[in-house]
């Protein structure tokens, strides 16, 4: 049976404030993303450091042009986080350049890439490395007097936190991907190719959108299905090439890479997670610390439990009003922490109803020797500087919102707050 990575579509910490429709992403630069380091480049070492500014591309995309221009592999790329496709972005990246320097290669030159400037570093650039992202996010086909209510969401969540959702990305173009890591943790080959190639599901399923290749591969016709399978699709190539080669299902999904196949599993810990979110949302504990619960310091990353004595602490509760610590969900894995009391109890049930144990995705993760270890995140994180204003340009009226999320955050998920039609994200990486 499928579950839903979301329990109750529309729940917002915003809904008594009415939203502002639209669309985001009607062009590129309605959509800018610029990067907050974690740090500057030390000006020698062996890989060069760039400020990369791309436009209308993908990360992955970007990171491919990059290593063909400078002549290395991809994976001598580094990134510190993958950023939005149909947007403006700018961020660093390092390449693996050891014995050479910036004016040893000649210009980079593309239509959807510049180069800002260039630095060396002694390290790669690794995922994970940048404090945050700052946003400026045009929404289109409103009225600038619906500025009022994107003012009265934002401060609302600048003021008490925003829901730290995994976003729509996370869960692919046919928000299958958490079904995917699900069906790989219980070792169901067939309903992970059904997943990855076919239609979506039976009627009625989530992303039911055949394509001409998904409908080929529903029919058995597996060769017609890679030959319409775009080369860009590089898993969904992969696994049609070896179950033509070889008709073997568990071959196919066992070729699948380590690295998507522990963004799979990633995906099924999300959607676990933002059950666990919502239902704090809906019962109004969201932004609050109980019995059992982890606590995230907003500072280190550091999570420590909260008992009677923290509670009575009148520190603690400074703490969590001032956005220094928030309540934490599970990113379930082997080496998760456990809440207590009731909390722990909500958060194994959300486990429970996926139909997945402990004990199987800790047996899958080492099987498959994929780097998941289980985490905790917190259910709300600071959104900083926020400014929204109203105009009209060439293109027509718009509402601004500006703000900063830490890494990790979904700047869609905010927008969702603001507009509140459900699908304010379009793009997937």
């Amino acid at each position: 049976m499928p579950f839903a990575p979301h329990i109750t579509p529309g729940l917002y910490i915003t809904g008594d404030v009415p939203g502002i429709g639209g669309v985001i992403r009607q062009r590129p630069e309605d959509f800018l993303v610029e990067e907050i380091p974690a740090y500057e480049p030390c000006g020698e070492g062996e890989h060069l450091y760039m400020l990369v500014e791309k436009r209308d591309m993908a990360t992955l995309h970007m990171v491919r042009v990059i290593a063909n221009h400078f002549g290395v592999r991809p994976d001598a790329v580094g990134v510190a986080g993958l950023k939005d496709k149909r947007a403006v972005t700018r961020q660093l990246v390092s390449v693996h350049v050891p014995g050479r320097k910036p004016a040893d290669f000649p210009a980079l030159r593309h239509e959807s890439i510049t180069i800002h400037w260039t630095d060396l570093h002694t390290n790669k650039l690794r995922r994970g490395h940048l404090a945050g992202n700052r946003f400026v996010i045009r929404v289109r086909n409103v009225s600038p007097a619906s500025v009022v209510h994107a003012h009265r969401s934002l401060t609302r969540l600048a003021r008490i936190g925003a829901p730290n959702r995994l976003g729509p990305q996370r869960f692919g173009a046919l928000g299958l991907n958490h079904e995917i890591g699900r069906a790989l943790i219980l070792e169901d080959h067939q309903r992970v190719l059904d997943l990855l190639l076919g239609p979506g599901g039976a009627p009625g399923e989530p992303g039911n959108s055949p394509s001409r290749a998904r409908e080929a591969y529903a029919a058995g016709d597996l060769e017609q299905a890679l030959a319409l399978t775009p080369r860009s699709a590089r898993t969904e190539r992969h696994a049609l090439s070896t179950l033509v080669r070889t008709k073997n299902p568990n071959r196919a999904v066992w070729g699948i890479d380590p690295a998507e196949r522990s963004f799979f599993v990633t995906a099924f810990q999300s959607a676990i997670f933002n059950r666990v979110l919502e239902a704090r949302m809906a019962d109004g504990t969201f932004a609050q610390l109980i019995e059992g619960d982890l606590a995230f310091r907003h500072d280190n990353g550091a999570v420590f439990p909260i008992g009677p004595a923290e509670l009575a602490d009148g520190s603690v509760a400074q703490r969590l009003a001032r956005l220094e610590i928030s309540p934490t969900g599970p990113m379930w894995g082997p080496q998760s922490m456990l809440a207590g009391g009731a909390v722990g109890e909500l958060e194994r049930r959300a486990l429970d109803e996926s139909g997945v144990t402990i004990e199987q995705l800790g047996a899958h993760v080492r099987a498959a020797r994929i780097h998941v270890e289980g985490a905790r995140r917190p259910l709300r994180v600071p959104l900083m500087h926020p400014d929204v204003e109203g105009g009209v340009d060439e293109h027509g009226p718009y509402v601004k919102c500006r703000f900063e999320l830490p890494r990790g955050a979904f700047a869609t998920v905010v927008m969702d707050e603001i507009m509140k039609t459900g699908h304010s994200a379009e793009e997937y990486e």
